[in-house]
């Protein structure tokens, strides 16, 4: 029986209103037992407003209590290793540290196979040698808010390990170092190293990561800076899935929508005769991420092209990664494209005016 179906209909009891009693209160020195029927279901009944309590009171993200931030992004890119040392050292140090920080509450870990695609096809050489920029890029790509990398080498007898941990959205950067007597032993150095970066995490996060604005301030910020005149008018088309469950409505194609009418566009039906000035068509799909207790990570991925219709010119192209966590998995799916759609938009819409 589902909650919202209301008291069981079951078998059909008439109880009627003692005199003087209010309807619904049960008469004391009434024998309810006595009636089979009856006594089940008064069972039922009682089931049924106990599971409606328990909803009611269960605690939610929205009411009571200051919320917990939520789970940090982050990727671990492989080391860079000196030549005197084997040629795996640095590979397997990232892959260790990778596994013991994934045992944080409050960390989310990018797949290694998802980064390492994204370095590849980007032509990124990440490994001990990574900027504010490509920081910055890799960041955007798979959903990142750090990237954790580093070097390791010998310093006379001694194996060093450094690291640099880097806000993708602020460009700080923090440093750490553990350090091996004798031989190099990886597990060694990395179980230091990563009780070193979580602290620095959990410390430095305010300053790794950008001051959250929800989207609706940052559509009024974008709207405010853009020029007065007349706005392009436009068709948006972007099909939108989720890896493991049907799209129920398009959550990114939605959102582009709301920022251009809110900034002034005249966006075109699909089924509308008039030919739009420009067209933006893209594709965008989510899929479930990982679960830590009841909170649920989805990551999205929105990509857009922007064509004049009048000589099929591509005026720009854009991607974007990102992610959010929600209790339910559709939810999240929902907010992370929305999310990541407004990251592309406060990006490209004053080109757009244009």
């Amino acid at each position: 029986m589902g909650i919202g179906s209301g008291p069981p209909a079951g078998d059909s009891v008439s109880i009627r209103r003692a005199p003087g009693h209010p309807a619904g209160q049960l008469v004391p020195g009434t024998d309810y037992g006595s009636n089979p029927t009856l006594r089940n279901h008064m069972k039922r009944l009682q089931s049924w407003y106990s599971a409606l309590l328990f909803v009611i009171l269960w605690p939610s993200p929205g009411f009571g209590g200051d919320p917990s931030p939520s789970p940090l992004p982050l990727a671990v890119l492989e080391f860079h290793a000196a030549k005197e040392l084997e040629p795996d050292f640095g590979l397997n140090a990232a892959t260790l540290l990778n596994a013991m920080l994934s045992a944080e509450p409050d960390l989310w870990l990018v797949e290694r196979a998802e980064l390492d695609k994204v370095i590849s096809e980007q032509e990124l050489g990440l490994a001990g040698n990574v900027t504010p920029e490509t920081a910055a890029r890799v960041g955007q790509l798979t959903g990142a808010k750090v990237l954790v990398t580093g070097r390791v080498f010998r310093a006379g007898k001694e194996t060093v390990l450094v690291t640099k941990i880097i806000g993708t959205e602020t460009g700080r950067v923090f440093g750490e170092i553990a350090k091996s007597a004798g031989s190099a032993n990886a597990s060694d150095l990395v179980n230091e190293l990563a009780a070193k970066v979580a602290a620095t995490l959990r410390a430095r996060r305010d300053s790794l990561v950008a001051v959250t604005i929800n989207r609706d301030d940052r559509l009024a910020a974008v709207k405010s800076k853009l020029p007065e005149g007349p706005r392009p008018t436009v068709r948006v088309n972007i099909p939108e899935r989720h890896f493991g469950a049907p799209v129920v409505d398009p959550a990114a194609e939605t959102e582009v929508i709301r920022w251009l009418t809110s900034c002034g566009f005249a966006v075109l039906d699909a089924k509308a005769k008039e030919t739009p000035d420009l067209e933006i068509v893209g594709e965008a799909f989510s899929a479930f991420a990982l679960r830590k207790g009841n909170m649920i990570c989805c990551r999205a991925r929105v990509e857009i092209k922007v064509t004049r219709t009048t000589d099929q010119r591509v005026m720009l192209s854009d991607a974007r990664a990102g992610m959010a966590v929600d209790i339910a998995e559709q939810t999240a799916a929902k907010e992370s494209l929305m999310e990541t759609t407004a990251m592309l938009m406060e990006r490209i819409i004053t080109q757009l005016s244009n």
